[in-house]
């Protein structure tokens, strides 16, 4: 059964103050996407879909070549704020410029998958047990006519950043392990021993640190397509008129309404692999440490004109 990872990639990185997708943070000049690239293919995927920006295409070409060489099986898809294509009576406020979100970007690559898929940040370290346990579980449910889908939980407090606030969405879920709603948590920080954070709506709420949460690593079906089509038209009319950055289209607000509707159902996987991310400038040299750590305990090659080797 072929597997397709879609990565999403568009983002602005206005925080971390460079392209971070590509940022080589890792030994050898090896950018988080290619560790994510490396994992993938070990665990079964054979296709890989970037969501993109139309002007970094060159430089993901470039990179992917550089590090993979012709080894893998790559499309693009482009993230812009008119495709796919927008309700006839819509128009675009003038100020917008922002992607509409990580909804949108998913929806922006339903051209270029044609079975089961996961996606993931490009910006994000998932480890490499993440993608078998997603992997064997998308074999599950890809030949079932229900839609289930699957999303990967990390541990709030394995994400957290000590420079700064993050945004995360906290999932809930039922006795059965499946989702019932996904909250979109922003500024989130630990201070004193407490982790508290900001509601969509501005309020201040307390966290527990063993609470699931997304980093957007997903486990989907084609069926997701349509609901997203259906989804985002609902949110242009809603919110669509809103200037600048603007309101977005997050898959995790998209899948919680299509929960509550009985649409969808998602079984939430807690993870057994170490997450890491960069949002802070200052986390980078963590997540370097980090990195070269695991290149000495033998989990990635040293050298990373060989990544596109097999082992």
């Amino acid at each position: 059964m072929p597997l397709t990872l879609v990565v999403l990639a568009a983002g602005l990185s206005r925080r971390y103050g460079r392209m971070k997708q590509l940022d080589a943070v890792g030994p050898g000049g090896v950018a988080l996407i290619d560790y994510a690239i490396y994992d993938a293919r070990l665990a079964g995927f054979s296709k890989f879909v970037f969501v993109i920006r139309r002007e970094l295409e060159p430089a993901f070409r470039e990179h992917v070549d550089r590090i993979f060489e012709d080894s893998l099986t790559v499309s693009y898809a482009y993230q812009e704020l008119d495709s796919p294509p927008l309700p006839p009576d819509y128009s675009l406020p003038p100020q917008r410029t922002a992607p509409w979100g990580t909804g949108h970007a998913i929806l922006a690559a339903a051209a270029e998958v044609d079975g089961p898929f996961a996606v993931i940040n490009a910006d994000d370290f998932y480890g490499a047990s993440a993608y078998g346990l997603l992997a064997d579980n998308l074999a599950s449910i890809a030949g079932g006519s229900d839609r289930v889908f699957l999303l990967m939980g990390y541990r709030l407090s394995q994400t957290l950043s000590p420079f700064g606030g993050v945004s995360r969405a906290i999932c809930k879920s039922d006795g059965e392990g499946y989702l019932r709603e996904i909250a979109e948590i922003r500024d989130i920080r630990e201070e004193k021993g407490r982790i508290s954070g900001v509601t969509e709506t501005g309020g201040s709420v307390s966290l527990e640190g063993d609470q699931l949460i997304s980093t957007n690593l997903w486990g989907f079906t084609p069926a997701l397509f349509p609901l997203l089509h259906d989804g985002f038209a609902q949110f242009l009319a809603e919110r669509g008129a809103e200037p600048g950055a603007g309101a977005e289209f997050l898959i995790g607000t998209a899948l919680s309404g299509a929960i509550a509707a009985g649409e969808v159902r998602v079984r939430v996987i807690p993870a057994d692999s170490t997450w890491l991310g960069i949002t802070h400038p200052r986390d980078r040299a963590r997540v370097a440490a980090r990195l070269v750590e695991l290149v000495q305990e033998g989990a990635y090659p040293e050298d990373a004109s060989g990544w596109f080797q097999a082992r």
